[in-house]
């Protein structure tokens, strides 16, 4: 179990630093390829880097933690899924897909344009939330049926990491688009839909 929660850390940090705005500063003065592929390489990394640790986590020895869930725990877990499945597919509409797997990037580097900045949406789930995937992400963790030790402790440590990470990317967006963003966070949650917009 110890092995595993610092594998988790590891992942976890690895995964954060690479998206850090020192490193992303780095890439963008290299400029050319190093910026074109940046996104590319971070997405393959992160995939390619989770799924052993996905496959030791299932394969460690395990101990259910108690019996089979009563009916109000199933129904919570299910308003947990119906929300993050709201959360994904209200991403999925509002988020340039291309730009967050690196595609764009590489596409405007290959054409000798210059690579754009994220652009400020504030429409559709916007609207509800700042970071719905974040937020989905932490519904769907704790939605999943079969907890046991080993995947409280690590549902615990990826909750964590996705509030951290949200708040490292508030950090990176308020540094990128400044004032607009500002406002945009007094006006709207950060990870729990709890009011609606005006």
């Amino acid at each position: 179990m110890r092995l595993l929660i610092v594998l988790w850390v590891a992942w976890c940090a690895l995964h954060s630093l690479l998206i850090a705005g020192g490193v992303r500063r780095w890439f963008e003065r290299r400029g050319g390829a190093w910026l074109g592929l940046y996104r590319i390489g971070y997405v393959c990394f992160a995939l390619c880097s989770l799924a052993p640790l996905l496959w030791c986590t299932s394969a460690a020895p395990q101990h259910p933690l108690g019996g089979a869930p009563p009916g109000w725990l199933r129904v919570v877990q299910g308003a947990l899924l119906l929300y993050a499945l709201a959360m994904f597919i209200g991403g999925l509409r509002v988020y340039d897909l291309q730009a967050f797997l690196g595609l764009r990037q590489w596409r405007d580097y290959r054409a000798g344009r210059s690579i754009s900045p994220p652009a400020f949406r504030k429409t559709g789930v916007l609207r509800l939330v700042r970071h719905p995937w974040y937020s989905g992400g932490i519904a769907l963790l704790w939605a999943l049926p079969g907890l046991t030790d080993v995947t409280l402790v690590v549902r615990t440590l990826l909750s964590v990491y996705l509030v951290l990470g949200a708040v490292l990317e508030e950090h990176k967006l308020r540094e990128i688009l400044g004032e607009p963003y500002n406002s945009y966070c007094r006006e709207t949650p950060m990870l729990v839909a709890w009011k609606f917009p005006r």
